[in-house]
């Protein structure tokens, strides 16, 4: 008799459907159905509502919501070679855009709209394409713009966001000094935003005394918030997984070696929202529309802000702001905190942060409505008693004298129509003193920290109803599956070096490391005395880690400086990492360092085969000369141009130098060094269509051999008939007559 194993319910249910019917057709085999865009709920809210000031402006905003978004990116601002970039997109690559529309809508060059720089993007940094994202992906034509796009977006050139996201990071008005939290991060374009104007001024700071604290509630999402803020490889940033609703109070140790709470200087509360100000991009956003998602959103946007508030240094600045066009998600939550804050919280005009921005004031009165909007209400007591749970008295517009001096007009409203945009909702925030709320207990934040580090104690054994203790289940012998926690895995510790570590020390001698830099701040992360990769923190963040990590989940900090890469040739065991390159080269000595022709960096960047590196007979006599007093090991190769300084990690070989440079980053700087990227540039549609043609050969050829092993067949089968023929003899014949 077999075993009696546990059925998996997952496959029995599949079973039992396969049984029951045919299964149904597979949807991505059938046509793409373009979504209707049209919701009559939405149309008859926002109608309702005025957001438009006449009927012409009405038919404006609903054309324009209703047809696709524009492609709009911005250039990374801090890094040296912005302008050299900037200067390559606006020859080049727009040169290459116009021909490739031109072939693309059967237009004559000339008739081609040009890519409009935003005129409220500071240094004009940014621009917008008149195409999609599905004009870019899916027209041959545009393959070099849409793998421009990728690429840069990878090396961290550029970053590809909506234009009206780019907006509240501007109006927070972060500086390289500044203290700054982004409640609701992911998926991390307005964080990336606060990262670059944290390292707005390199030549005053080698490392920003700020930093980024990016928080999210979803664990998966926080993941993604890592991967595009990585791009910019900073120390200052400092990545966590909590509720931003209820975020603890953070410990800092101050000057006198006291510890305090933490407040910050600038704040984003980029709340979650219904989002219907990005129909023109998430069109299935039509299909879902209707009030109750802002009704039950309106609680956790004013939960967030409060607690913004609360964390909020005194004279500091908080940006709330959302995706939405809805009141009772923008005007109505920020009315509930002024009017709660009673005069500690202002709002401020920013409008002069984004000159040329094209917007309309905040809305002083509106209404509420039913899910299907045929109720209206513009009282509390017009809401029938089975809403009340759903539609609250602080959702209502306030009186009219009470409402004026709050002063909503001074948000900031983006509609589509307006500069061919999305919709967006911007409000600044400033704080004039302490909220009576707010609680800043030190004392007890400290016991509870310290609570939190202690071990936690041998659960007590459980007892049956005998008072005997109850054996655990036995567990299966092996490896066993990881659990999943509730708020996602555990993650691996923050391992700080400390006094005198070893492997810091000929770090240091190797590379004659400037005493500036702290080697408390390096750290690892993993508990094992062979360290395998080095990453650096700033003290800032340092400090945070090892203050609070016992009770908030910290999901990443810190930049990857040194790996370890040992072979037989290398005199260090550890190589600089290129992630790190542009926060450890401040701190460098001059024994590891070179510098390189341009054609000799190119050569380099151009040796895709890592076993087959460039000689240094290869390199310019300037070249080699300096190669003759460098030892082996990783090092640092120096260009420079009249527009910019590259610097790259490189590795000297016994008898040969090579660039050790992510692909991406290769192409990027082989761009601004203008050299051939044909080796580079891969059309997919010339790839697709090679792949099909060798698929359909494939085919023919395996028809000829089937057809041919037929025919041989066929051949030796009738070949054997007739030999069987001839082997008959007549008696056979006649017996066989007789019989039948």
């Amino acid at each position: 008799m077999g075993r009696n194993k546990k059925q998996n319910p997952f496959a029995a249910r599949k079973r039992q459907k396969r049984e029951n019917g045919p299964e149904r057709p597979d949807r991505r085999a059938l046509p793409y159905e373009e979504i209707k865009r049209d919701n009559a709920f939405f149309i008859k809210y926002y109608h309702l509502q005025k957001i438009c000031e006449s009927e012409e402006e009405w038919t404006q905003f609903l054309d324009s919501i209703r047809d696709n978004l524009p492609t709009t990116f911005r250039v990374t601002g801090f890094k040296d070679e912005a302008k050299a970039l900037l200067a390559i997109i606006e020859t080049q690559l727009f040169t290459e855009y116009v021909r490739a529309v031109a072939e693309l809508h059967q237009k004559a060059p000339e008739d081609v709209e040009r890519p409009l720089c935003l005129p409220w993007y500071p240094n004009g940094l940014a621009y917008q394409l008149h195409l999609t994202r599905k004009d870019i992906r899916r027209s041959e034509p545009l393959y070099r713009l849409h793998n421009f796009l990728i690429v840069e977006t990878t090396a961290g050139g550029i970053s590809r966001q909506e234009a009206v996201s780019m907006i509240p990071p501007i109006v927070l008005d972060v500086r390289p000094t500044d203290k700054v939290l982004d409640m609701c991060a992911a998926p991390g374009s307005k964080t990336a935003q606060l990262i670059e104007a944290l390292h707005a001024a390199p030549e005053e700071h080698k490392i920003p005394p700020g930093f980024v604290l990016a928080n999210d509630v979803d664990n998966n999402r926080c993941y993604m918030l890592v991967h595009q803020a990585k791009r910019l490889n900073s120390p200052c940033l400092l990545v966590t997984n909590h509720d931003s609703s209820a975020f603890p109070n953070l410990l800092v140790t101050q000057e006198d070696g006291s510890r305090g709470i933490l407040k910050f200087d600038k704040i984003l509360c980029d709340v979650p929202c219904s989002g219907d100000g990005t129909l023109r991009k998430n069109p299935d956003i039509w299909l879902k529309w209707n009030l109750a998602q802002a009704y039950n959103l309106h609680g956790i946007q004013y939960r967030i802000v409060r607690r913004g508030a609360e964390m909020l240094e005194v004279g500091g600045r908080l940006v709330y702001s959302t995706c939405s066009l809805n009141p009772i998600e923008n005007e109505a939550v920020l009315q509930r905190i002024l009017k709660e804050a009673d005069g500690a919280l202002e709002l401020v005009d920013a409008g002069h942060l984004v000159p040329g921005l094209k917007y309309k004031p905040g809305m002083t009165d509106w209404k509420l409505a039913t899910k299907e909007v045929d109720q209206i209400f513009t009282s509390f007591e017009e809401v029938p008693e089975s809403l009340h749970t759903i539609i609250r008295p602080g959702m209502f517009p306030l009186p009219a004298e009470e409402i004026s001096k709050i002063g909503l007009e001074k948000c900031i409203r983006v509609l589509p129509h307006l500069q061919d945009s999305g919709g967006f909702f911007v409000a600044v925030l400033e704080k004039r003193r302490q909220l009576s709320f707010e609680k800043n207990d030190v004392v007890a934040l400290v016991e509870l920290n310290e609570k939190a580090k202690q071990p936690d104690q041998a659960a007590e054994p459980q007892l049956d109803e005998e008072g005997k203790p109850i054996e655990e289940k036995s567990v299966p012998w092996g490896p066993q599956r990881k659990k999943r926690r509730l708020h996602g895995y555990k993650e691996d510790p923050y391992v700080f070096f400390g006094e005198n570590d070893a492997d810091y020390e000929a770090i240091k001698e190797f590379y004659q490391l400037d005493e500036s830099l702290s080697q408390r701040c390096l750290l690892t992360r993993c508990i094992t005395e062979k360290k395998k990769n080095i990453y650096y923190c700033s003290d800032l963040i340092r400090d945070l880690v090892l203050n609070n990590e016992h009770h908030i989940k910290i999901i990443n900090t810190g930049v990857k400086t040194f790996v370890r890469c040992e072979n037989r040739h290398t005199v260090h065991p550890f190589r600089l990492a290129q992630e790190g390159l542009q926060t450890s080269n401040a701190f460098m000595g001059a024994n590891r360092r070179i510098q390189v022709e341009r054609e000799d960096l190119v050569m380099m960047l151009n040796c895709t085969d890592p076993t087959q590196p460039p000689s240094t007979h290869e390199l310019k006599k300037e070249t080699q000369e300096r190669c003759k007093e460098l030892g082996v090991g990783s090092c640092i190769l120096k260009y420079v141009d009249e527009r910019f300084t590259l610097y790259t990690v490189g590795w000297r070989g016994t008898s040969s130098l090579r660039a050790y440079v992510h692909k991406d980053e290769t192409i990027h700087i082989l761009r601004l060094l203008g050299a051939d990227l044909s080796k580079f540039e891969t059309n997919k549609y010339e790839e697709a269509r090679a792949a099909a043609a060798a698929a359909a050969e494939a085919a023919a050829e395996a028809g000829k051999d089937v057809s041919a092993e037929a025919g041989a067949e066929s051949e030796s089968s009738g070949e054997g008939a007739i030999a069987a023929e001839k082997t008959t003899t007549p008696m056979d014949t006649e017996e066989a007559a007789t019989k039948s």
